[in-house]
């Protein structure tokens, strides 16, 4: 049996899509350290918005632009970051 993760030919994983298939580029420290609280948040539990953002305003990275984490802020700034 083959394993549907494994490398073919093309580079891609298997069947399944390639996770940084969209990227433009290596993520910067502020991508990387936003994910890791996010990934944190998800981890004990945090699955809500509001929940997310106040978990970002206790422990995550400050906005790149300064003030506050809201929910409309980071909602923006996923719809950025995947654009």
């Amino acid at each position: 049996m083959t394993d549907p993760t494994a490398p073919t030919e093309t580079g891609s994983s298997g069947r399944y899509l390639d996770p940084h298939q969209a990227r433009g580029g290596p993520p910067r420290a502020f991508e990387d350290a936003l994910g890791d609280s996010i990934e944190e948040a998800y981890g004990v539990g945090i699955h809500d918005l509001d929940g997310l953002v106040r978990h970002l305003e206790e422990n995550g990275p400050p906005p790149e632009a300064g003030g506050s984490w809201t929910p409309e802020r980071f909602t923006e700034l996923m719809k950025e970051l995947g654009a």
